[in-house]
C-alpha cells in the first residue's frame, strides 16, 4: 500500500473512469497499527502489527489509553475486532523530550519512535505517562456494513475514536483537492502525517478489485512529497555484499529529515551517481524515499566551489584487495574475490538464516567471531566444531559452548529447497529455492548426495530457464553457480561432514502429473495455502512442509490464487483479505484434519 505515486489505478482520473460510491479518503498517521479485540462490548486484548504475521500482546498497555474504551457503547455481542493507530501529539513528545533532556536521557527522534517505545514497554504505568492517543480507522468484523464509511459510523456510535478529518470524495478530482489540501496544511494538525490513505468505498467493489502481493487494489497511500533537507557529501564509500556486488554509499554531514537524524544514503550504483552528477564535496538535497530509506534526490550544483571530486570504484576490494570489475550489460561492480573476507562472512550469515539451515543461537557476532579466530572458512566447517574449539574463546562458557555445538548438531538434516536456498545463489530467494527442488527432486532416484552434486552440475542453461519463474538472468547465475569447481566442492564438503537432505517429493506449482509423475497422487496437488497468525501444533515452516509434501504450494500473499487460508491466533491483514476475496479459511485444527 506504500506509494507515492498519482498513477495508481483509483488516482489515475484519466485512464479509469469515476468509482461509484466515491472514495473515502483518511490522513494516513504516524503512529503504531494495533488490533483490538472486543467480547460482548468489553475490551479483551489488544496486539501490534508485528511482522503482518504475529504481532506483540499489548493489551495492559493499551487499557491505558484513554482513547481506547474499555467497554464499547450500546449492546455491542460477540467478537468485535477493529484497526487502529496509536500515536502521541506533537505537544506531548515535546514535553516528554524536555523531560528526558532534565534527567539527562536520549530524547525521542519523533512521534512515531515515541509511541511504538510506549506501547512496547513492559510497565503499563510508563505507557500512561505518555499519553498516546488512538483513532481507529478499520473494523474486520462485518457488522452489516456495505461502505467504508459506515465502517467508520458504526465505530463512532460503539464509542470508538475516529480521525474527525476524514472524509468521503465522490470523484477523483475531490480525492486530489483533500490531498492538496493537507499537504499544504499539515504543519497546522496536532499530530504528524505523511499522506492520505485512499479507500474504494464501496466494499462489494473492494472486494472485487483482490489483491496484488501484500497490497489491496482497492486502498493507497497517496503519500505528501517526502520531507527533504540540504546537507554536503562529505565522502563515497563502497560496501562489499555477500554476492561481491560494490554498493557506493554517501557519507553525509549529519542532516535532520522529518525528525531523524541522517548520515548515509546508498546512491545504488555507478549509473545512478553518473546520471546525477554526484561529486564529493557537493551540496545536496537529500530525502527519506517512503519516509525511510534516506536517498539524494539532486546536487545543487551553483553551490560548488571547484573542491568538489569526483568518485571512481575502487580498481581492488576495499576489504580483501581482490580485483573488481563491472561486466558489461550489468550496472554493478563486483569483487572477483571469491574468498573476500566480506563475501564469506555475509554468505555464512545467510546459510544460517531461519529460511536457510535456520541454526538458531549462533548470530552474526558468534559467526564473526568464528571466522576471525581462523575457527570456519566456510559453512561446512560449521559443523565439524567441538565444545574444545570454542571454550577457549573469550565470553565462551563451557555451557554456551555445548549449546551451540548441539544446536549446529541438530540442523545438519534439512530440505532440498533450504538447502539450495542456503548456498545463497545470486538472484534465488526462498520460493525460486523451492521450484528448483521440485525439478531437482523430480530428476533423483534417490536423495544419495552424489546423485544430488550430479543432477545439479550438469543440467543445461535450457533446463533452468524452463523452471516456472525462473528467467534468463536468474536462470544464467544458477547454471554459473553450479559448473564453479568452488561451490561443488563446498557442497561435496557439505555431504561429507554430515549434512543430509529430507527425502521429501514436493509438487512444483500447478504443474501436471504427466511431467512429474510423483505427484499424482498427492492430495493437495496444484492447492495454494497462505498462513496467517500463530499455531500452537507445529511451527509455521512445518506447516508449510506438510503443505508441499502432499503435493501444495505455499504463497506469502493472498490472492484470487490462493485455494486456502490457515489462520492461527492473532492473524493479521491476510485474514482480512481471505474474507474480502472469499477466499476458504481454515482454522489450525480444520488444517490438521485436512493434511492427515
Amino acid at each position: 500500500m506504500e506509494k507515492n505515486k498519482s498513477d495508481h489505478p483509483i488516482i489515475r482520473s484519466s485512464d479509469h473512469p469515476e468509482m461509484p460510491g466515491g472514495y473515502f479518503c483518511e490522513l494516513k498517521m504516524d503512529g503504531l497499527a494495533v488490533a483490538l479485540i472486543y467480547e460482548d462490548g468489553i475490551f479483551k486484548k489488544g496486539a501490534t502489527r508485528g511482522d503482518g504475521h504475529i504481532g506483540e500482546d499489548v493489551t495492559q498497555n493499551l487499557k491505558t489509553i484513554e482513547a481506547i474504551p474499555l467497554r464499547l457503547a450500546g449492546e455491542a455481542k460477540g467478537t468485535i475486532e477493529v484497526r487502529g493507530e496509536a500515536f502521541m501529539n506533537k505537544k506531548t513528545l515535546e514535553k516528554i523530550n524536555q523531560e528526558q533532556k532534565k534527567k539527562g536521557l536520549s530524547v525521542f527522534a519523533n512521534p512515531r519512535n515515541a509511541a511504538a517505545g510506549a506501547i512496547r514497554q513492559l510497565d503499563p504505568k510508563i505507557t500512561a505517562s505518555r499519553q498516546l492517543d488512538f483513532y481507529a480507522y478499520e473494523m474486520v468484523t462485518d457488522l452489516g456494513q456495505k461502505t467504508h464509511q459506515e465502517v467508520h459510523e458504526i465505530m463512532k456510535k460503539l464509542g470508538l475514536k475516529v480521525n474527525p478529518e476524514n472524509k468521503l470524495c465522490q470523484d477523483l478530482k475531490e480525492v486530489e483537492a483533500y490531498h492538496q489540501k493537507w499537504a499544504k496544511e499539515k504543519e497546522k494538525l496536532p499530530y504528524e502525517t505523511d499522506g492520505v490513505v485512499v479507500v474504494t468505498n464501496d466494499l462489494e467493489i473492494f472486494q472485487k478489485l483482490g489483491v496484488v502481493g501484500k497490497a489491496p487494489r482497492a486502498m493507497v497511500a497517496y503519500k505528501f512529497a517526502p520531507e527533504q533537507a540540504e546537507t554536503v557529501v562529505e565522502d563515497i564509500k563502497v560496501q562489499v555484499g555477500r554476492t561481491g556486488i560494490l554498493t557506493p554509499v554517501a557519507w553525509l554531514k549529519p542532516v535532520n529529515v522529518y525528525g531523524v537524524t541522517v548520515s548515509r544514503a546508498t546512491l545504488h550504483n555507478e549509473d545512478e551517481i553518473k546520471k546525477k552528477d554526484i561529486k564529493i564535496n557537493d551540496t545536496v538535497i537529500v530525502q527519506r524515499a517512503g519516509d525511510v530509506i534516506p536517498e539524494v534526490v539532486g546536487v545543487l550544483k551553483d553551490m560548488r566551489t571547484g573542491k568538489e571530486k569526483e568518485f571512481h570504484f575502487p580498481a581492488k576490494c576495499p576489504l580483501c584487495g581482490g580485483k573488481t570489475e563491472r561486466k558489461e550489460g550489468e550496472a554493478a561492480w563486483r569483487c572477483l574475490n571469491k574468498n573476500c573476507y566480506a563475501i564469506q562472512r555475509r554468505g555464512m550469515q545467510h546459510f544460517i538464516s531461519k529460511a536457510a539451515f535456520d541454526i538458531v543461537g549462533v548470530g552474526p557476532k558468534i559467526l564473526d567471531k568464528f571466522i576471525d579466530e581462523g575457527l570456519i572458512k566456510d559453512a561446512a566447517d560449521l559443523f565439524t566444531l567441538t565444545e574444545g574449539d570454542i571454550v577457549p574463546l573469550e565470553r565462551f562458557a563451557e555451557k554456551s559452548a555445548q549449546n551451540i555445538v548441539a544446536t549446529i548438531r541438530e540442523h545438519k538434516k534439512t530440505t532440498l529447497a533450504r538447502f539450495i536456498y542456503a548456498l545463497g545463489i545470486g538472484n534465488v530467494g526462498e520460493e525460486t529455492a523451492y521450484d528448483i527442488a521440485d525439478v531437482v527432486n523430480s530428476k533423483l532416484k534417490t536423495q544419495m548426495s552424489k546423485e544430488v552434486i550430479e543432477v545439479l552440475k550438469n543440467m543445461k542453461l535450457e533446463e533452468w530457464q524452463e523452471i516456472k519463474d525462473v528467467g534468463p538472468v536468474v536462470a544464467k547465475s544458477i547454471y554459473q553457480f553450479f559448473k564453479d569447481k568452488k561451490n561443488l566442492d563446498l557442497i561435496e564438503k557439505l555431504f561429507k561432514v554430515g549434512v543430509e537432505i529430507e527425502s521429501q517429493k514436493y509438487s512444483p506449482k500447478r504443474r501436471n502429473s504427466k511431467e512429474f509423475p510423483n505427484i499424482k497422487n498427492q492430495k493437495l496437488t496444484g492447492k495454494i495455502f497462505v498462513f496467517t497468525g500463530g499455531l500452537e501444533t507445529l511451527t509455521r515452516d512445518e506447516a508449510k512442509d506438510k503443505v508441499r509434501q502432499l503435493g501444495g504450494d505455499v504463497s506469502e500473499s493472498v490472492s484470487q490464487e490462493t485455494d486456502f487460508v490457515v489462520v492461527g491466533s492473532e492473524p493479521g491483514s491476510k485474514y482480512d483479505n481471505a474474507k474480502q476475496l472469499k477466499i476458504k479459511i481454515l482454522s489450525e485444527k480444520e488444517f490438521l484434519k485436512l493434511i492427515g
